[in-house]
């Protein structure tokens, strides 16, 4: 019997004129999303439907679909006729393997379609009463059933379901611009950029990298990172930026407790001028505040002086098990946890500074030539798509 995928969305129905937009754009994620897999995708009454080319892949469909941001449920359904006899007929069947071992049900229906001639109340009474008739064994309990079998009357058709997958909620990615997120091997960077991502923030991502003294595990770890945070973005590109010379230029010209804070400075400096280069309108960084040295309120005042962009820390307020538990969910904790350096590790001062002045900082940095430093970061950038 035909099934195909009704999928519901929750916060985009609330965006008056606009709302066909939010509703182009998840479509499009949609399909981005099931390739390379052909279905029909269409949208009517607050619903998006999906119709697989081949019914084998509906499954597979459902679980690429619970990565999708701004889908608040997804459902299998069965597509049944709207004579109504006949559907009582075909929703035994259809229904057979979710109600024969089921103690209890209640059936609820949804009449989008007003001119039927049945009404909300009617289906229930009709379309449960031969259930009940058909299941031996099995009681109708209005209050607290094991199953819900639900009816959607529409224009064409009537689609009947007992189960609803949950979805991510959120908003489509792309839909509120795009930023840059700083990608570390860390746990925290993409939590950050996952909860950007379900506000509607496309992203793309930089990451520093000090050859020798960062392995090319290490820099494979971040791909990885990227690859895995992709399937929630659509895609992703990191921008790879060499970023030894600037750190051995710092250690070697500035005091040793300042090097953390001057570092984080030249990757927020090369973050936004990367970020201008390919249309990003914010930076994402994953810091939390007083996790470490670089991340007391002091610091990230010093940091934050040196960009003019906003710069979005979506777990600043998190603790470390509350980030641990995002990270276990999009499947990103165990790669963020292999053992390879990266480049704020290898250079992390014994005493860093927490409480950093930024008026003693930038004396530090007239040692330096800060803006040819920046410049030819921004010149010697790899990119990769993954």
């Amino acid at each position: 019997m035909k099934q195909i995928i009704l999928v519901k969305y929750g916060e985009i129905i609330l965006k008056g004129l606009n709302r066909h937009a939010f509703e182009d754009l998840l479509i499009k994620n949609i399909k981005g999303a099931l390739r390379p897999n052909k279905a029909e995708v269409w949208r009517a009454q607050a619903t998006i439907y999906i119709d697989m080319a081949d019914p084998a892949v509906i499954d597979d469909a459902v679980e690429s679909l619970k990565k999708v941001f701004g889908i608040v449920a997804i459902i299998k359904a069965f597509v049944l006729s709207k004579d109504f006899e006949e559907l009582k007929t075909q929703a035994v069947e259809a229904l057979r393997g979710e109600l024969e071992s089921t103690k209890t049900f209640k059936v609820e229906a949804k009449r989008a379609d007003k001119k039927y001639h049945m009404t909300s109340p009617e289906i229930c009474m009709e379309l449960g009463g031969h259930l009940y008739e058909s299941f031996p064994g099995i009681e109708v309990d209005v209050k607290n059933p094991e199953k819900v079998v639900t009816a959607e009357v529409r224009e064409t058709n009537i689609y009947v379901y007992c189960k609803r997958e949950k979805g991510l909620g959120g908003m489509p990615v792309g839909s509120n611009s795009k930023g840059m997120l700083l990608l570390s091997g860390g746990i925290d960077s993409p939590v950050a950029g996952y909860m950007c991502a379900k506000r509607g923030l496309g992203l793309e991502s930089v990451h520093f990298f000090s050859h020798p003294y960062t392995s090319q595990r290490a820099k494979d770890k971040v791909l990885t990172l990227a690859k895995l945070l992709g399937k929630y973005t659509g895609g992703m590109k990191v921008h790879i930026v060499p970023f030894t010379d600037i750190q051995l230029a710092i250690k070697e010209k500035c005091p040793s407790d300042q090097l953390t804070i001057i570092m984080r400075r030249f990757m927020m400096a090369i973050a936004e001028k990367v970020a201008q280069n390919n249309g990003a309108k914010a930076l994402v960084t994953g810091e939390s505040i007083g996790q470490v040295a670089s991340q007391t309120v002091e610091a990230m005042y010093v940091t934050n002086e040196i960009v003019k962009m906003p710069v979005f820390r979506p777990v600043i307020g998190m603790d470390k098990e509350e980030i641990i538990t995002i990270a276990r969910k999009i499947d990103t904790f165990e790669t963020s946890t292999l053992p390879y350096e990266d480049c704020c590790t290898i250079f992390t001062p014994r005493h860093p500074l927490t409480k950093p002045k930024l008026d003693k900082i930038k004396q530090s940095e007239k040692l330096l030539e800060f803006d040819r430093l920046v410049d030819e970061a921004v010149a010697g950038v790899e990119v990769v798509e993954v």
